[in-house]
């Protein structure tokens, strides 16, 4: 008997994440397993990305395959980068509807199956959303980092009509995906440089309300470099997005002061004229 087509992938960028391994799939097959699921869980593959943590979770994912479960593991060691390992899982991914998560367990891989749900020819991006009605945002955040995050999105906001478009906790379809050119493999925030550069629509975007959980193993991934990647990233987005707007209006003042030359030169001679 031939196993189920897959149609559906979550990708998983990890770095020193052994520890969450086995809560998060097992928790992402659970829900993709309960009566009310929209999403069958035979059509659904998860994919750690793994950049070389040598922590054992190459054994773990082993351990879990033999258990059943539809995850594999691609272990890199010649590049790192949240952003370049999702890349690197949606070109790998088995299915058209492909959606990224954090290893931490703060995306809550019980939200898994709503999202892939949210995903259609219709809806090509879907996002999980900190910012969507009844959600508390960062609500366990120490206030700094509440700061930074808003802040962050701020600075985003005149770059797409999503609302929290700095979640790591979203989906594409494939043929969106495929249209993204010159992804910033070296950003911080992938979802925005894909929204921006795979040219999707606002009324595409689906958006799925969500509150954080709390890191349960391993440590956070903010750093000052970080937030300096991120401050490239945006300067990146913006030329991409309004170089062409940018490049006319320089023309344009440059036509209005070439005409106000030419009619101060112009005025200027006559004056003298009648001297």
């Amino acid at each position: 008997m031939s196993r189920p087509t897959i149609h559906y992938s979550v990708i998983v960028p990890a770095y020193k994440e052994n520890g969450n391994i086995r809560p998060l799939v097992t928790r992402i097959f659970n829900a993709l397993r309960q009566y009310d699921s929209p999403v069958p869980a035979d059509q659904v593959e998860v994919i750690i990305v793994d950049d070389n943590s040598r922590d054992g979770s190459v054994e773990n994912v082993q351990s879990l395959q033999q258990e059943g479960y539809n995850v594999r593991i691609i272990v890199r060691t010649t590049e790192r980068g949240l952003s370049s390992a999702v890349v690197r899982g949606f070109q790998e991914a088995l299915g058209d509807n492909m959606l990224c998560m954090d290893a931490d367990l703060q995306h809550p891989p019980e939200y898994v199956p709503t999202m892939l749900a949210a995903l259609s020819p219709s809806s090509t991006f879907v996002l999980g959303t900190r910012y969507g009605k009844g959600v508390e945002m960062d609500k366990d955040w120490p206030v700094h980092r509440r700061i930074i995050s808003a802040g962050a999105r701020v600075l985003a906001l005149p770059l797409t009509t999503a609302s929290d478009p700095m979640s790591g906790f979203f989906g594409i379809r494939k043929e969106a995906f495929l249209k993204a050119r010159g992804l910033n493999s070296q950003g911080f925030k992938i979802a925005l440089d894909l929204l921006i550069k795979a040219n999707v629509a606002p009324e595409a975007i689906a958006e799925v309300p969500f509150s954080f959980g709390i890191r349960a193993e391993g440590e956070s991934k903010l750093t000052g470099k970080v937030m300096i990647k991120y401050l490239e990233q945006l300067a990146e987005l913006y030329w991409y997005k309004f170089s062409g707007l940018l490049v006319v209006l320089f023309i344009f003042l440059v036509v209005v002061l070439v005409l106000l030359a030419r009619s101060f030169l112009g005025a200027l001679d006559s004056s003298q004229q009648h001297k």
